[in-house]
């Protein structure tokens, strides 16, 4: 299984980004995607996930109204658009799997794989 994360660069404050997470090795329309963020000497932060048939979402208070997850069953990808970006919003940013879940989806320890991480830097 192998999750890659692309889309991160440096933006400024208000700007937007769309992140991407392509997923291979596995039955993507399975699979729960969520996405975290980790900030230096942070610990990693739930960002938001949708569940394997696309039907809910869920947000982290902290970006909610202002990102929104999606995913293309199609070419197995979950995307991550990133509104009105805020300084407090740079960090790596990781998608994680897991298998036919829609429970305790905030907490890493849920998720059985992980991508690399992007990072995304943001300027005021």
């Amino acid at each position: 299984v192998q999750l890659v994360e692309s889309g991160g660069r440096s933006v400024q404050a208000g700007d937007s980004l769309r992140l991407s997470c392509a997923a291979s090795g596995l039955t993507f329309s399975w699979y729960t995607m969520g996405w975290f963020r980790q900030a230096p000497g942070k610990e990693r932060e739930f960002v938001g996930a949708v569940i394997w048939t696309g039907t809910s979402t869920y947000y982290s208070d902290s970006v909610k109204g202002r990102f929104t997850i999606s995913r293309d069953s199609a070419k197995n990808t979950v995307y991550l658009q990133m509104d009105t970006l805020k300084p407090e919003d740079m960090a790596v940013y990781y998608c994680a799997a897991v298998q036919r879940t829609n429970t305790q989806l905030a907490m890493p320890r849920t998720y059985t794989y992980w991508g690399q991480g992007t990072q995304v830097t943001v300027s005021s």
